[in-house]
């Protein structure tokens, strides 16, 4: 709701983090990665700074709020996407009036209900994720806000469910991607992602700084490797224009032409 006042967030959002080397801090742990600490990039998330961004620019629905809450209070909360992520990716989901979305990797569901909130009625956000028991911590809560028929959570492996979307012929359908999951297979994701998108659709990738660790990805980890090998495989890909934003733990836009 444009209408709703800026809120503050409470310190809890805004614990510590370690900063690594003098270019990034820790960034979020992914759906199914590395633990690492959550939601910051170039700016730390005990900083000064990050905390007068929240208060002057978050606008979080109460249900939001509610959720973001509970995810804090798991043992696993730090996977939550950082919340001014989320509000990027529900402004841009209104901005290119996006009917339907794919979300690869849902968690507790904060960045499903942001985008649902923002969808029009007959909006859809195919929810992709393996395991069940994350997403009933957000079901409940997506009922309150009166979106829960707006998102189709899909218990399997995504690229099945990609695949299923493509085989029902609805390439080129889909406005909006956002990819959180495993980043082994983040190219997989993007190249069926991108077969699904309409052109001048956009897709969202999360992780793409994986903690500085892209800067010189050790041959073991297969994670900074991978989000490596996409990242230079973006910075060349004629099919889409592209824009790197170091918020959280780093996102990369991708705008279909």
């Amino acid at each position: 709701d444009s209408k709703m006042p800026l809120l503050s967030v409470p310190k809890e959002v805004a614990v510590g983090t370690a900063m690594l080397g003098v270019a990034f801090a820790t960034g979020m742990l992914a759906v199914f990665g590395t633990p690492t600490s959550s939601t910051s990039g170039m700016i730390g998330k005990s900083s000064p700074l990050r905390q007068y961004i929240l208060d002057h620019s978050l606008r979080e629905h109460p249900i939001l709020k509610k959720l973001r809450l509970l995810t804090a209070d798991h043992p696993w909360g730090r996977m939550m996407v950082s919340c001014e992520q989320a509000q990027l990716m529900a402004n841009l989901v209104k901005l290119i009036k996006a009917k339907k979305v794919i979300e690869i990797g849902v968690f507790t569901g904060y960045n499903a209900l942001n985008m649902a909130l923002v969808l029009p009625d007959n909006g859809r956000v195919i929810a992709c994720d393996i395991n069940e028991d994350y997403a009933k911590i957000g079901r409940p809560l997506w009922k309150e806000a009166g979106v829960e028929h707006k998102i189709d959570l899909r218990i399997k492996p995504a690229i099945q469910t990609l695949d299923e979307l493509l085989a029902n012929g609805e390439a080129e359908t889909f406005d909006f991607a956002f990819i959180d999951a495993d980043k082994e297979s983040y190219n997989e994701y993007y190249e069926k992602c991108l077969r699904l998108i309409k052109k001048g659709g956009i897709i969202a990738i999360d992780n793409v700084f994986w903690s500085g660790k892209v800067l010189k990805p050790r041959k073991d980890d297969l994670a900074a490797q991978s989000i490596h090998r996409l990242n230079e495989k973006l910075l060349r890909d004629a099919r889409v224009n592209i824009s790197m934003i170091p918020m959280g733990d780093g996102v990369t836009l991708a705008f279909k032409l």
